[in-house]
C-alpha cells in the first residue's frame, strides 16, 4: 500500500518499503504479546524482495515488532509495557453527536490499524515515522460516560460505567479527568508513539477536542540482563501481583464475558474491558528522605528485588500471617501490598498497566512525577473500587502519593475485519 507525503504528491512512498528486512534476532524474536488476537509478531515475511537477514538497512526486534489491530480483544491491555506512551481524552465538539462520533471512530480506527502494521497515515502523513518500524505501537480506544448523552446512547451505557465513587484522598482536577472518548497510544519508539498521537489529533478535525493529555514512559526492552517487573518512580519493583493470562479465570477478570452480565443493550461490551486511568503524584522528595527499611515497611515488599517481607522471590507468596519476634506482622497491617492484595479483597483482582511520568519541576523545586495508574478489569465496582475504598482508609503509601486526576472508560472489544472501534455500539 503506497501513500503521498505531505507537499510531495509526486512521491509516494511506504513505511513498509522503508523498513528493510529483520535481522536473524527479530526472526527468533516471535511473541505472544497478548491475548485473543493482540499478536506480536516479528516484519520478516514484509521484508521487500524477500531480502536476507542481516542486509543492511536491517531493523532491530525492536523496530519491527508489530501488535495487531484485530482480534477478540483491543491491543494495548495485555500488550507487554512500551517505553513511551500517550494518554488523552477528548470531547466532542458542540453539536458533534452519533453520526459525528461514528465517523471519527472510523478515521481513528484506520489511522490506527495502519500505523500499528508500519504503514503511513492515511491523510497528509508527517512522515515522523517514515524510517522506522511499527516498534510494537498499539491504540487503544475508550468511551467515557459523558459520552453517551452526547450521542443518544444512554440507554446502551453499561452500569459498570457509573461514576466512581468519591475516596477522600483524592485531590482530583476535573479538567484533567473524565472526557467523552479515551486514547492511550504505546510504543517502544518516542517518534513513533508521537506519529500515531500526531495523526489521530489531525483526525479529530472539527469533531472533538482534546480535552486533556499525559505522556509517560517505563524502561526500554533489553535494558536490563534479563525481563522483568518494571520499576516505578519510587524504585519499587510495581506489577507483581498482576493476574497472567497463563491463569485459568484471567479472562472472566479482565474481559467482558459474552452474554451477560446486563441487558441486551450491553452485548456490545462483551469482550472489552473498563480502563480506571488515576494520575498519582509521588512525593519523591519526602519519599527519598525515608530509609531503604521504612520504604520496604511500607510497601511491604523488598526493594532490592520486591521479595515479600516473609521471604522468598518476587514471585513467593506473601505469609501474611508471618509475625516476628516482637509480635507485629512481619507485613505491617497497613503495608500497600498487604492492603491490595486479592486474598485481602474478595479475590478481587485488576491488571495494572501503568506509564511513570514527569512533567518538569514545580514552583516549590519538587519533581512534578509519579505514575499514569491504568488498570484494567471486567468490572470496576468489583475490580478497582473495593480495593481503592480499603487502600483510601489505611494504606501507609497515602502519605508519600496525590491522585490529581481519574477517568473511568468503556472500552469495546476488538475490531473484525472490515469494522472500526465501537461500530457494535454505533450502529447496533
Amino acid at each position: 500500500m503506497t501513500e503521498s507525503i505531505d507537499n510531495h504528491p509526486d512521491i509516494e512512498i511506504s513505511r513498509r518499503r522503508l523498513l528493510g528486512t529483520v535481522g536473524a534476532a527479530g526472526a527468533a524474536g516471535l511473541a505472544l504479546g497478548g491475548v485473543g488476537g493482540a499478536l506480536t509478531h516479528s516484519a520478516l515475511s514484509d521484508s521487500p524482495a524477500g531480502g536476507a537477514p542481516g542486509a543492511a538497512g536491517a531493523l532491530t526486534s525492536l523496530g519491527a515488532t508489530e501488535v495487531a489491530f484485530q482480534g477478540d480483544h483491543q491491543a494495548g491491555i495485555v500488550t507487554p509495557l512500551q517505553a513511551k506512551g500517550h494518554v488523552l481524552a477528548f470531547d466532542l465538539a458542540p453539536g458533534a453527536g452519533r453520526t459525528e462520533a461514528a465517523a471519527l471512530m472510523r478515521r481513528w480506527s484506520e489511522t490506527a490499524r495502519r500505523l500499528m502494521a508500519g504503514e503511513t497515515a492515511p491523510n497528509a502523513d508527517s512522515g515522523i515515522a517514515l524510517d522506522a518500524g511499527p516498534s510494537s505501537l498499539t491504540v487503544t480506544f475508550g468511551f467515557g460516560h459523558s459520552f453517551f448523552e452526547r450521542t443518544g446512547l444512554a440507554a446502551r451505557r453499561p452500569t459498570a460505567l457509573d461514576p466512581l465513587p468519591n475516596f477522600s484522598a483524592d485531590r482530583l482536577d476535573p479538567q484533567r479527568s473524565n472526557g467523552d472518548l479515551w486514547v492511550q497510544i504505546g510504543a517502544n519508539d518516542g517518534l513513533v508513539a508521537f506519529h500515531a498521537l500526531r495523526a489521530l489529533h489531525k483526525d479529530a478535525g472539527e469533531a472533538a477536542r482534546v480535552r486533556w493529555q499525559m505522556n509517560g514512559f517505563n524502561r526500554s526492552p533489553g535494558a536490563t540482563v534479563s525481563p522483568m517487573t518494571a520499576r516505578n518512580l519510587m524504585g519499587q519493583v510495581d506489577g507483581t501481583g498482576n493476574p497472567k493470562p497463563s491463569e485459568p479465570d484471567f479472562d472472566k477478570r479482565i474481559f467482558v464475558p459474552a452474554g451477560g452480565p446486563g441487558p441486551a443493550e450491553h452485548s456490545w461490551m462483551a469482550g472489552g474491558s473498563y480502563a480506571v486511568v488515576r494520575r498519582i503524584r509521588m512525593l519523591l522528595d519526602d519519599w527519598d528522605k525515608q530509609p531503604t527499611a521504612k520504604q520496604e515497611q511500607v510497601i511491604g515488599r523488598t526493594k532490592a528485588n520486591g521479595a515479600p517481607l516473609t521471604g522468598g522471590g518476587e514471585t513467593t507468596e506473601m505469609d501474611l500471617n508471618k509475625f516476628g519476634g516482637d509480635g507485629k506482622p512481619v507485613i505491617p497491617s497497613n503495608a500497600h501490598a498487604r492492603i491490595s492484595a486479592p486474598e485481602q479483597n474478595g479475590g478481587a483482582a485488576m491488571l495494572r498497566r501503568p506509564f511513570s511520568f514527569h512533567d518538569g519541576i514545580a514552583a516549590d523545586g519538587t519533581p512534578d512525577a509519579g505514575l499514569l495508574f491504568i488498570c484494567w478489569q471486567a468490572d470496576p465496582l468489583r475490580g478497582f473500587v473495593p480495593v481503592q475504598r480499603k487502600l483510601d482508609r489505611g494504606d501507609a503509601l497515602s502519605e508519600f502519593i496525590r491522585h490529581e486526576s481519574s477517568g473511568l472508560y468503556a472500552v469495546p472489544p476488538g475490531p473484525r475485519a472490515g469494522e472500526y472501534v465501537g461500530q457494535r455500539l454505533l450502529e447496533g
